[in-house]
């Protein structure tokens, strides 16, 4: 049996008012989405569901903030991608393509 390999990236939160209200709701959305499992922490923090509003509003991570997307599911480069690409540039939708 393969085992599988946590797959990471390191952004920084781009939307100004951090992840708070509607920023969380669209990357939520967006993580529900991406149809892999994917976590959200702080850069010194714990893991936490992606995927659950309360989770991530928990985090309180601020505009400027560094944050770690992880996943371990196979083929979840491309999600983590666009993930990333979302929080970094503080998009008002996941981007289709990175």
């Amino acid at each position: 049996m393969k085992g599988n390999t946590m797959v990471e990236r390191r952004v920084t939160v781009g939307w100004a008012e951090g992840l708070h209200a509607r920023p969380a709701s669209i990357f939520v959305r967006a993580a529900t989405a991406s149809g892999v499992p994917v976590t959200i922490a702080k850069a010194d923090g714990n893991p936490v569901n992606a995927a659950s509003m309360l989770a991530v509003l928990g985090l309180g991570a601020q505009g400027g903030e560094e944050i770690v997307l992880a996943s371990e599911a196979d083929d979840s480069d491309a999600a983590l991608d666009r993930l990333a690409k979302l929080v970094s540039e503080g998009l008002d939708e996941l981007p289709e393509t990175v």
